[in-house]
């Protein structure tokens, strides 16, 4: 489940992020708790059962197994699978920009397809995006603060 805080950032002040942060409902922390408690116990027990319970010929033996995993975990190089990493976030973000609706590419279309020189066909354009700026606006409000901001109710709008 997703939980907004849109009208928390839209105020936001000095310490509002590290308090959204910080609150319970849908925090990173919530979804991450169990998985550190669970890595921080596992690191804790090996090393308690490596300094504790191994003697020097077991600890040697743990310390070559751990030089041998290290040496396949360098075979993947972090700047590849960093680069395939960002290439996928920017197409995400580029998709994202490509689907926003600017009023120029619409204005260019209407005025392609609205014929007319006269009054009636003017009138007709400009409906038409007046009608594309209120679709814009009202969708906006939903994803933007700034929008938001500008726009809080629906008089507001209509102003």
């Amino acid at each position: 489940m997703t939980v907004t805080y849109t009208n928390r950032v839209a105020d936001a002040r000095l310490g509002t992020f590290s308090q959204l942060l910080l609150q319970w409902k849908g925090s990173i922390y919530k979804l991450l708790y169990s998985e550190f408690l669970i890595f921080i116990s596992l690191y804790f027990t090996i090393s308690l059962v490596y300094r504790l319970i191994l003697n020097e010929s077991q600890r040697l033996m743990f310390e070559k197994l751990a030089l041998y995993c290290n040496s396949y975990a360098e075979l993947i190089p972090v700047s590849f699978v960093l680069g395939f990493y960002v290439a996928l976030v920017v197409s995400r973000w580029w998709a994202q920009y490509e689907s926003i609706p600017w009023p120029d590419r619409i204005m260019s279309l209407v005025s392609c397809n609205v014929d007319g020189q006269d009054e009636y066909g003017r009138l007709l354009r400009r409906t038409l995006m007046r009608y594309s700026n209120l679709c814009s606006v009202l969708i906006l409000r939903s994803v933007s603060t700034a929008v938001y901001k500008r726009f809080p109710s629906m008089e507001h709008v209509v102003r």
